[in-house]
């Protein structure tokens, strides 16, 4: 497999992760030392990967509900042949999120070693269920 093949695979792991709230995923794809960062509230915020996880692990699954899978890879920059920043848009429910990735390739493959997210908006849960 190429490199761009295996980025884009532990991409789509990523967004299965979340669709699925399978936390065995996420640990795959995530570094164990990785963080999680936001800034939407003026503060930042951190989150350890161990935390995040078990806020996954607690959530209702948009793919339970049968709510379709709605992710796209944005941009992908790499920095060389072994660390990237993926640019990523994923829906989660009625929330809309850009992520921006930075993939580390080591010994079992890329992982995610920091994740910068910001909420881009929340959807009219009505709308949503008439393009159903």
């Amino acid at each position: 497999m190429d490199t761009l093949n295996e980025l884009t695979s532990a991409v789509q792991t990523y967004f299965d992760a979340l669709y699925e709230c399978d936390i065995d995923k996420l640990a795959l794809v995530f570094h164990p030392e990785s963080s999680l960062f936001d800034a939407d509230t003026g503060e930042v915020f951190v989150e350890p990967i161990a935390s995040y996880k078990n806020d996954v692990s607690t959530r209702v699954s948009a793919k339970s509900v049968g709510l379709p899978l709605e992710a796209a890879i944005l941009l992908i920059d790499y920095l060389s042949p072994i660390s990237a920043v993926v640019k990523v848009r994923i829906r989660i429910h009625d929330n809309v999120f850009l992520d921006h990735l930075s993939f580390v390739k080591g010994t079992i493959g890329w992982q995610i070693v920091s994740k910068i997210w910001h909420l881009e908006k929340v959807m009219d849960h009505q709308v949503y269920e008439a393009q159903l």
